[in-house]
């Protein structure tokens, strides 16, 4: 089905393939009324009857040429989209001094560049010197053939964000100048209205191992419908079902902070698609962008956050579902088990399931992941 979908929607946005849909009615009807006219054989019944199977091999014959043509034009349009390199931006900052977060950084590129069949235009959103230590270990672990790493002003970006962002940002910091209230994690939220030249992105944690291939997760932007602005994940443990309890005890039976597939789970940020062309279309996703929406929101839902975007994303999909492609949690394989130990045990396997080959493994609150067989 969701080759079928991903189909539908390049038709619906490729030129190419609208006029191909219409060159095959044109040809259909034309064909149609070309056999209508031609001599009958003697008699009724058999005039029908030749009329018809000449209908038949005609249309077969038509329908054979115009599959040859749409093909080669399907396959042109989307060697075209496979030719442009991705766009994929990870967070990575700090790390002078931090080894265990470099470590981190060259666990995600090694097997990210492992598996990418296109190659990849890298943003790394951190101070400089962050970016320089970045550069040298890509350097060490992947083909130089494979990516380009391209320079982000992140004083300017942060500064820009900041005046944005800065009156919603205590509603999702734990306390002034702690990890989260640093206004670079904000970044995904305003990202389409400080980088107006870029379309689509990929935006990563740096604490991921990869275990297929990054265009496939690209592919997922052509399942979007037309309210979508990204994919993310739910957050595979109770965390939003803690951060809401207050509403829940006053709301029995609500979604909010219930588990998958029917509850308002909240979200998980380390893997993100962003659409951003869709993000600087969409009314509705803008509106949300104030400190009077979100207030009013953190008012309606009895909510104080304290981890960036995801908890932005977690607050406004409560009454915006529309604005987000949920990616299968293969995509988003969050490994931390915090809140199985801290009173959500009974629960906790109904957030945690993920069934399915895994894509990505995501070591969030500093969990060790598996070692894979291709590191064998």
């Amino acid at each position: 089905m969701e080759v079928v979908q991903i189909l539908q929607n390049r038709v619906k946005r490729s030129k190419i393939l609208q006029l191909l849909v219409v060159l095959i009615a044109t040809l259909a009807i034309y064909s149609f009324y070309k056999l209508g006219s031609t001599p009958k054989i003697s008699g009724l019944n058999t005039s029908y009857h030749e009329r018809d199977k000449h209908v038949v091999q005609n249309q077969k014959q038509v329908k054979e040429t115009l599959l040859s043509v749409s093909d080669s034009a399907v396959n042109k349009v989307v060697k075209d989209e496979d030719d442009h390199p991705i766009d994929v931006m990870i967070t990575f900052t700090k790390a002078e001094n931090n080894n265990n977060l470099q470590v981190k950084f060259r666990m995600t590129v090694m097997s990210l560049f492992k598996f990418a069949s296109s190659k990849i235009n890298l943003y790394i959103l951190g101070d400089v010197k962050s970016e320089e230590i970045a550069k040298d270990i890509l350097s060490e672990v992947a083909d130089k053939q494979k990516y380009n790493v391209l320079h982000l002003d992140i004083d300017t970006l942060v500064k820009e964000v900041h005046e944005i962002v800065s009156e919603m940002q205590k509603y999702f910091s734990y306390k002034p100048g702690a990890y989260y209230s640093d206004s670079l994690f904000f970044m995904s939220l305003v990202i389409h209205k400080v980088l107006p030249d870029m379309h689509k992105v990929i935006m990563l944690d740096c604490d991921l191992k990869f275990n297929a291939d990054i265009k496939e997760l690209f592919n997922r932007f052509e399942l979007f419908t037309d309210t979508n602005i990204m994919g993310i994940a739910r957050d595979a443990q109770p965390v939003y079902r803690h951060n809401f309890h207050m509403y829940i005890n006053k709301n029995k039976g609500t979604r909010v902070g219930a588990p998958p597939p029917d509850g308002l789970t909240g979200f998980n940020s380390g893997v993100l698609l962003l659409d951003l062309d869709k993000m600087r279309k969409s009314e509705v996703y803008n509106s949300l962008l104030s400190a009077e929406s979100i207030k009013l929101l953190t008012e309606k839902f009895l909510f104080k956050g304290h981890l960036g975007d995801q908890d932005f994303y977690s607050l406004i999909s409560l009454e915006h579902e529309e604005l987000f492609h949920v990616l299968p949690c293969t995509w988003n394989r969050q490994l931390c088990t915090w809140w199985r130990d801290h009173g959500y045990a009974e629960v906790f396997d109904q957030y945690f399931k993920c069934e399915g080959h895994i894509n990505i493994y995501h070591g969030n609150c500093n969990t060790a992941i598996p070692k894979l067989d291709w590191e064998s």
